[in-house]
């Protein structure tokens, strides 16, 4: 049988657009919470609005449909935060997405606990690279294109083979899947868990 669904476009920061997504959630048996933007400076030549959109976006917006997802979650429920490798392992350049992805892990912490009473689950995934979009809006990698004659794959590859142990970044299918793992009784005694994929990246 096919589940219901309805699309609601809109800014994850804004409160009223939950206060809509609210007013058509009856109950919820999963949720996935995985909205989120990039962005890459060093902290002095970062500007305040730059700081402030990321968090916004990837800090503001997961607090807000996670308090809607508390609200509506059924008993025995489960949840899965994306978080990031960057909100464990500090790098250059990353300290508004980086600071934004470690509030999302604690996040998911206490709503673990707040959560437990009723059998909901909350856990937090943390990706390393994965072959997205995401990373066409970072300057280092759009330069990183250009240098391979603008062959995207390639790029993506390379960088990859520097970065991972396992010498290769995960498909949005392969998180997908592990995010599956969460969210489903087979991970049954898993709650307030951080699950980090990023090929070793973190070793």
């Amino acid at each position: 049988m096919a589940c219901p669904s309805i699309r609601i476009a809109g800014d994850v920061s804004n409160e009223a657009h939950w206060a809509e997504v609210e007013s058509h959630l009856t109950r919820l048996d999963h949720a996935v919470l995985n909205a989120g933007v990039a962005s890459g400076s060093a902290i002095g030549q970062t500007e305040f609005a730059e700081w402030r959109r990321v968090l916004a976006t990837n800090l503001d917006g997961a607090f807000l449909s996670l308090r809607a997802a508390m609200r509506t979650i059924a008993d025995n429920g489960s949840m899965a935060l994306t978080a990031s490798i960057s909100g464990i392992r500090a790098e250059p350049g990353t300290a508004a997405y980086g600071a934004s992805k470690a509030g999302v892990i604690q996040l998911a912490k206490v709503a673990a606990k707040e959560g437990a009473p009723r059998g909901v689950r909350v856990n937090a995934i943390a990706p390393g690279g994965v072959d997205t979009p995401i990373w066409d809006d970072m300057p280092f990698f759009r330069g990183l294109v250009d240098g391979h004659g603008g062959d995207r794959a390639a790029a993506l590859a390379d960088m990859a083979k520097m970065a991972t142990p396992l010498g290769r970044y995960a498909t949005a299918e392969e998180i997908a899947g592990q995010i599956a793992f969460l969210l489903s009784d087979a991970a049954a005694t898993i709650t307030g868990a951080v699950l980090t994929s990023d090929g070793g990246y973190s070793l």
